[in-house]
């Protein structure tokens, strides 16, 4: 039978991240592909006791039907930490529990963009973001980083030249995939010009909670006095990626309407571990954990760092990340990209290009991303002498 597709999804590319996924069996493999945190930051034991607990006590409320708004108790726990942690909450912001961060961008983008839309973002940006604005029908308009974040004279230069910018996506705090994070001025900067041009801004923040060094910088959120910025986040990086479970915070007429939304979509976010993650919070030492989590990915990103700065050909160059999980290189000019992707995973090493993260795939590209929370000690210094030979036998 010929089945006709949509025209939404009909040039619609699988993730390259899962699609490498698919490849990672053999043995002597090492990924640096995946987004994936370390196990050793699952507080398993814990969650254990956690469940046992919730099947004694209250089984009938972790598994029968949920309000789409979010279990009560994490919703109220949520609201407090982003207040006490990040300064973000106003009188007319609700919050929303959500099916992983990726939900809630999707569902920003349901809500308040129509079909023919601009979606500004980052250049690069997260493939799950741009799948999800490409699947609505929105048009992708990437602006370029440089060292202090999105450039935000490209970024002008774009909202003046695109009719119909409803939203900028952003993920300003130790970027996936360029690992970097957007100073304060350049924040100050961005939202001025959002205020100026009427646009929304949906700040995305899965990592914010990983900084290792550097001082932190106020998020967009906290910043914003005007109503425009719509805030998500995430416990897949500090307690569990397969809980799925995220959270996204903005004015409650926005919120209302992604309820409204989400309950086409799957009804509610899974109860058990909506429980489960209130009630760590609720017994144990949540900020103690993270501090845990980011001296281990501290100890990762300086060992690859390091294997970078005495392997790598100086003409390879590579950001090095106050936290989070990712960093970024780039071959430099007259190596083709894709021929180093492939000479990587013909020695069993897997790295992904950075066409995957470009609002426009076909753009040229010289640069992969490069995760370190996954891969072992071993595998990360091993990793980056293969990658730095591979480098230097293409002429870097």
């Amino acid at each position: 039978m010929n089945y006709n597709v949509s025209e939404k999804f009909k040039n619609l590319k699988p993730s390259a991240i899962r699609e490498i996924f698919k490849s990672l069996g053999a043995p002597g493999s090492i990924s640096f592909a995946a987004g994936n945190p370390n196990p050793d930051s699952f507080p398993v034991k814990e969650m254990k006791e956690i469940a046992d607990e919730i099947f004694e006590k209250e089984p009938v409320t972790a598994l029968q039907y949920g309000i789409t708004e979010g279990y009560t108790p994490l919703r109220e726990l949520v609201k407090a930490r982003l207040k006490r942690v990040y300064g973000i909450g106003e009188p007319d912001d609700d919050l929303i529990i959500v099916t992983g961060g990726q939900q809630g961008i999707e569902l920003t983008c349901k809500v308040m963009c129509n079909e023919g839309d601009v979606v500004l973002c980052e250049n690069p940006s997260f493939i799950g973001a741009l799948n999800a604005f490409r699947s609505l029908g929105a048009k992708l308009i990437g602006v370029p980083l440089n060292d202090c974040g999105i450039d935000v004279n490209e970024l002008e230069k774009a909202l003046k030249e695109n009719k119909n910018v409803k939203l900028l996506y952003t993920i300003p705090t130790f970027q996936n995939p360029a690992g970097i994070t957007t100073d304060l001025e350049t924040r100050k900067k961005v939202l001025e010009l959002a205020e100026k041009y009427d646009i929304l801004i949906l700040e995305d923040n899965p990592y914010g909670d990983l900084r290792f060094s550097g001082e932190d910088v106020p998020t967009y959120k906290s910043m914003d006095k005007t109503g425009r910025v719509l805030y998500c986040g995430s416990f897949s990086k500090v307690l569990s990626a397969g809980m799925r479970i995220g959270f996204l915070c903005a004015n409650k007429d926005i919120v209302s309407k992604i309820v409204v939304a989400k309950q086409v979509e799957d009804v509610h976010t899974n109860v058990l571990f909506q429980m489960i993650c209130a009630k760590y919070i609720e017994k144990y030492d949540l900020e103690q954990h993270i501090t845990e989590i980011r001296e281990l990915y501290k100890k990762k990103a300086g060992l690859m760092i390091k294997a970078l700065e005495e392997n790598m050909p100086k003409t390879v160059s590579f950001t090095r990340p106050e936290g989070g999980i990712f960093l970024w290189c780039s071959l430099p000019e007259g190596l083709e990209l894709s021929e180093f992707v492939k000479r990587a995973g013909d020695k069993n090493v897997f790295v992904v290009p950075g066409t995957a993260f470009a609002a426009d795939p076909e753009a040229p590209c010289r640069s992969f991303r490069l995760n370190y929370s996954m891969p072992s000690d071993e595998e990360i210094v091993k990793g980056i002498r293969i990658l730095a030979d591979i480098a230097r036998e293409m002429g870097a």
